[in-house]
């Protein structure tokens, strides 16, 4: 499936106020896994975070740190799937289950963020708040803006990396994690979630950080390069799903930066991936504010696919 037909949106427009009853709302579980993964098949790289969490996790289980909830039409199909929780993500393909979603949300109180696709952000904020607009809310060229509900908001680009890609010498050194790596590991991702969130999760949540930060490397999701010490190069696999995998964390010590040995270890890494799945895509999210970043990507190879709104909540 070709990336731009893959983001294409499917929204039909009903009044929910009239139509909002004509579905219902469920909790799903793992007898709907398959269902729910054709439904989210639609759209891989809009939907890997989702599908993501499905496939590591099961749609039932505290590893989600949320909920997932459908709603079906009276012919008892999906019309829209929704990761409710610490992450906030849904697929919608009508405006009467954004607004079920919505509704739900604004019940939850362990929201730590919202991601979506511009129009669906933007949607979720018109329904959010108990049923009502909420209060506050405005789509500005900045991102979304709150004085209630939003502590942090940015505009990201999905970057979508396909084959071919270029090859580059190799970086002997790059390599798969392992337990004793972690103390060197858990800094600088936590430096990074710092950066984009405003929140240190070594502060706020050091045991469930580092247990969620050895899961990845005991699932074989986290790549480093270290020399005598010294980490040089990480990334993380936070999603690998057959069609997308999802990269996030790719960072590199600030001292060997302009030398070319991240986009290196991009590449290699990337490589790796593609060539087992070579109509699959390498994906990653950048922040609009981070101009640097975004040139590095695209001089990997990385393209725009499209611009997703963030907006990270208060904890009530």
């Amino acid at each position: 499936m070709y990336l731009e037909s893959a983001l294409a949106k499917t929204h039909q427009t009903l009044p929910p106020s009239t139509a909002a009853d004509d579905v219902t709302t469920c909790l799903l579980t793992d007898v709907d896994k398959a269902e729910v993964l054709d439904f989210l098949n639609v759209r891989p790289l809009h939907n890997v975070m989702l599908i993501g969490f499905i496939l590591d996790n099961g749609l039932a289980s505290p590893l989600n740190r949320g909920t997932f909830y459908g709603c079906r039409n009276r012919k008892g199909e999906l019309e829209g799937v929704a990761l409710i929780g610490h992450v906030t993500l849904m697929e919608t393909h009508t405006e009467r289950t954004m607004l079920r979603f919505a509704d739900l949300a604004s019940k939850c109180t362990s929201t730590h963020l919202v991601m979506g696709d511009r129009q669906t952000v933007g949607d979720f904020w018109n329904y959010y708040s108990d049923g009502a607009h909420a209060s506050g809310v405005l789509l500005q060229a900045g991102g979304l803006r709150t004085e209630k509900e939003v502590r942090r908001a940015c505009r990201e680009h999905l970057l979508a990396l396909r084959f071919p890609v270029q090859v580059k010498p190799t970086v002997v050194g790059l390599r798969l994690a392992t337990p004793e790596d972690l103390d060197l590991i858990l800094p600088v991702h936590a430096q990074l979630a710092f950066e984009e969130s405003g929140v240190n999760p070594l502060e706020t949540d050091p045991e469930g950080f580092r247990a969620r930060c050895l899961r990845r490397v005991e699932m074989k999701r986290t790549w480093v390069w270290i020399e005598s010490g010294t980490l040089i190069f990480k990334a993380e696999v936070i999603s690998d799903t057959p069609h997308v995998v999802y990269l996030e964390g790719v960072w590199t010590n600030p001292n060997y930066r302009s030398k070319g040995y991240g986009s290196r270890c991009l590449f290699q890494l990337a490589r790796g991936v593609l060539s087992k799945r070579p109509r699959a895509s390498v994906c990653v999210f950048v922040n609009e504010k981070n101009p640097a970043a975004l040139r590095f990507y695209e001089r990997v190879g990385f393209k725009s696919i499209g611009v997703y709104d963030t907006a990270f909540l208060n904890q009530s």
